[in-house]
This record gives structure tokens, sequence and C-alpha cells, in this order.
């Protein structure tokens, strides 16, 4: 049985080549992970272009500081996704505190509602993206297609229990959305 502590394989060797500034390995982390943190980036600044930018300036932060990540606080994969909401969250301030024409307490408040709204949002997204695909599978047919837990029993050929165990737990994963910035399994400073 492995150690919970080690963080896997390919996270640590991914890490290390990075940190001896293999070009290659950069090449294979965008490759894994460029449309993740896109996706959050856009979810985040909601436009093209300025995710584009976003995904840009994660991955030359991965590039000049692979030491920041610490297998201790979660899996390469989380890191990632909490550097591109950190950098997003930051570029949505900077581009709506710049459209400001005065920064009023109002508009401050403003402000940070919208990021929280769209730092929620691309939580939510990124919970959903990496939950089991069990989870993942009972939320989509009660959500989208509005199937009861019975009827999410049947599609999915499992009891009624599971069935709402599944719900239940795919839930309780979306309501922390709220709860921080930081997309979930990364609790640590990117």
């Amino acid at each position: 049985m492995a150690d919970k502590d080690v963080p896997p394989r390919w996270d640590r060797r991914m890490q290390q080549r990075l940190a001896r500034g293999e070009a290659a390995a950069l090449g294979e982390l965008y490759d894994r992970f460029a449309s993740l943190v896109h996706s959050l980036a856009h979810r985040v600044v909601g436009e093209e272009a300025a995710a584009d930018a976003v995904t840009r300036e994660v991955f030359a932060h991965i590039w000049e500081h692979p030491e920041t990540y610490d297998p201790k606080q979660g899996n390469l994969r989380s890191w990632v996704a909490a550097v591109a909401h950190r950098l997003a969250v930051q570029r949505l301030r900077d581009s709506e505190t710049a459209a400001l024409p005065r920064r009023s307490e109002r508009a401050t408040e403003d402000l940070e509602r919208k990021v929280s709204r769209a730092s929620a949002a691309a939580r939510a997204d990124y919970i959903v993206h990496s939950m089991p695909a069990p989870l993942r599978a009972a939320l989509e047919l009660a959500y989208f297609q509005r199937r009861d837990y019975r009827q999410t029993a049947t599609d999915l050929g499992v009891t009624e229990d599971e069935a709402r165990r599944r719900l239940r737990l795919g839930l309780q994963l979306l309501s922390t959305a709220h709860d921080t910035g930081t997309p979930p399994g990364y609790g640590g400073a990117v």
C-alpha cells in the first residue's frame, strides 16, 4: 500500500525535471494541463484573450518557480489549478480596478463580489471535473436531465441508496465551492 504523504511518481519526477530546467518537461506539463488552466482562467476573467494571457502567465510562473510546488499540500494538478486561479483572480482585479474612474467603497465592494462569484464558479468547475466519474454522472443526470434519485439509480444501474449517496456526496463537494478561493486538494501558497 502506498504512503499517502508520497506524491504520485509522475508529479515528483515532473517537479524534478522542471527544477533542472528541462524544456521538454514544461511541454509535457502544458500538454497535460493547458486546457484545465485555460478553462479555469476563462471562468474567472470571462474573455478569451485574457484567459490566453493568464494561461501563458501560469506556465511562465511554473517554469520560473517549480520549487513552489509542495507535494505535501496536494498533487501537481491541484497546484497548477491553484496557480491558475490565483493569477486569474489577480488579472480580474487589476482589469476591473483599472476600469474604475474612482475607487469608491461601493465600487470596491462590487468588484470583490464579482471576483468572489467568478472564483466560486471556477472552483465549482474544478470540483466537478475532478470528482470521480460515478459522482459526476449522478449529478449530471440529476441536474441536466432533471432526474430524481430513483431515475438516476435506474439510469446508472445502481441501488436507490447508492444513487442518493452519490448525489449527496457530489453536492457536498460542490457546496465547498464558496469556502475558499483555492481549488480543493491544495491549500498552500502558490
